[in-house]
């Protein structure tokens, strides 16, 4: 089957729009978009114009490369003041043949949270840990087995209603319906996860532009995370203050001149800019190297202090995601700080090798996950977009004779 799936991402430094198709259980990227960010400071929306300017340019992009309208959206939200609570519920089975459906797994999803969610805060999403059908447990799909009573046992995860809503309104003032939201470091973890993840306790850090997450998961499932608030422009203006440059000139430096490890840089590379007097200055790569160097390490250890403070268990893994991931020399300053376990997050889905598009693929493939065992389809796009898609020359989708456009929601559509 063809499911369609639409994700967005409002940073402080960009505003990302993934389309995806999951074909077979792989997601095919059908078309992205990075626009840069304005009126969003830490994550959180500070100026509503300009974050509706942003966001509207990052639509328009998308919906012209696959010539459809986007009006539904799964959205990444920010994780200020997030709770991680185990919960539990269970639902009689009450259809003749006593076979496990969707719906109940729905209702025992129902029950965990029932009365367990406070006024200001808001479920960004719950995530089963396993099923107990009558006396039998550790399951991990219920659909169709037989059995009288389903229990259920699973991680809420709820964060600051303030935050959440303030992305949620603005997208539908846009007219666009946020059918999901989650945080952006779950989405990396389904991003980067194998088998052995999935047995063992780890930490993904994710750097952003002016924050840092640091999410813990024990077998796959998310239980503490915490902020740092520094990130990648934090780099940019060490740049700029020390060097006395425009921070324009400071972010194209980083991304395209500056080594993450000093001792990888060359004092014979040069690179010519104005300063904020209008004089020409030379700049060396060894110098611009050591001020990244020294803001990176800072970010590091910060990061590594905290992944120890929010478990008591040994982190068997340490994934480092974000755009300055992507910056050469870093995995040696990884090494240094974290020891051998921890390694750059590497991206395997068609059509992306960018690490800033890692937490939206990932969000996209939690909630198909969630559709399947949910049982639900629901359709993202109009009945005239799939038309238009299927029909499209754009040569963008494999449609064939037995694939058919998906319907996709959350646990709780009772359609």
């Amino acid at each position: 089957m063809k499911r369609i799936y639409t994700c967005i991402d409002i940073g402080s430094n960009s505003i990302k729009v993934l389309v995806g198709e999951m074909f077979k259980g792989r997601l095919i990227v059908l078309a992205t978009s990075c626009v840069k960010s304005r009126g969003v400071k830490k994550g959180l929306i500070i100026d509503a114009n300009e974050a509706i300017s942003s966001i509207k340019e990052a639509i328009a992009e998308v919906e012209g490369k696959l010539g459809i309208k986007i009006d539904k959206v799964i959205a990444s939200v920010p994780a200020y003041l997030a709770t991680y609570t185990e919960v539990d519920g269970y639902s009689t089975i009450t259809s003749e043949d006593k076979k496990v459906t969707g719906n109940d797994i729905t209702r025992a999803l129902q029950a965990c949270v029932y009365n367990k969610i406070s006024e200001d805060v808001e479920l960004v999403t719950i995530i089963p840990i396993e099923f107990v059908l009558d006396k039998k447990a550790n399951i991990k799909d219920p659909k169709g087995m037989v059995g009288s009573k389903l229990g259920i046992r699973a991680m809420m995860v709820t964060t600051s209603k303030k935050s959440l809503y303030a992305i949620v309104s603005i997208l539908e003032s846009l007219g666009l319906k946020v059918v999901e939201t989650n945080f952006g470091t779950i989405g990396e973890y389904y991003e980067y996860r194998d088998k052995d993840m999935d047995k063992m306790s780890g930490a993904i850090i994710s750097i952003g532009g002016d924050l840092t997450n640091v999410t813990i998961f024990d077998k796959g499932i998310a239980t503490a995370s915490d902020i740092i608030p520094l990130g990648g422009r934090n780099i940019d203006n060490d740049i700029a203050y020390i060097k006395k440059i425009s921070k324009t000139d400071a972010l194209r430096l980083k991304e395209s001149f500056a080594i993450a490890n000093r001792h990888y840089a060359q004092g014979s590379e040069t690179i010519s800019v104005f300063d904020k007097f209008k004089k020409e200055i030379s700049l060396n790569q060894l110098e611009i190297s050591d001020i990244v160097m020294s803001r990176l390490l800072e970010i590091l250890k910060l990061a590594k202090k905290q992944a120890s403070l929010l478990t008591n268990k040994e982190n068997s893994y340490i994934i480092i995601t974000g755009g300055v991931s992507e910056m050469p020399g870093i995995t040696s300053l990884l090494g240094d700080v974290f020891g051998k376990e921890a390694r750059i997050g590497n991206i395997e889905t068609m059509g992306i090798r960018d690490n800033k598009y890692a937490a939206l693929a990932g969000m996209i493939k939690y909630f198909h996950g969630k559709l399947n065992l949910r049982g639900k389809e629901y359709s993202m796009l109009s009945v005239e977009n799939e038309e238009e898609l299927i029909s499209s020359k754009k040569g963008v989708l494999n449609i064939s004779e037995d694939s058919v456009l998906g319907k996709v929601f959350g646990y709780f559509f009772d359609k």
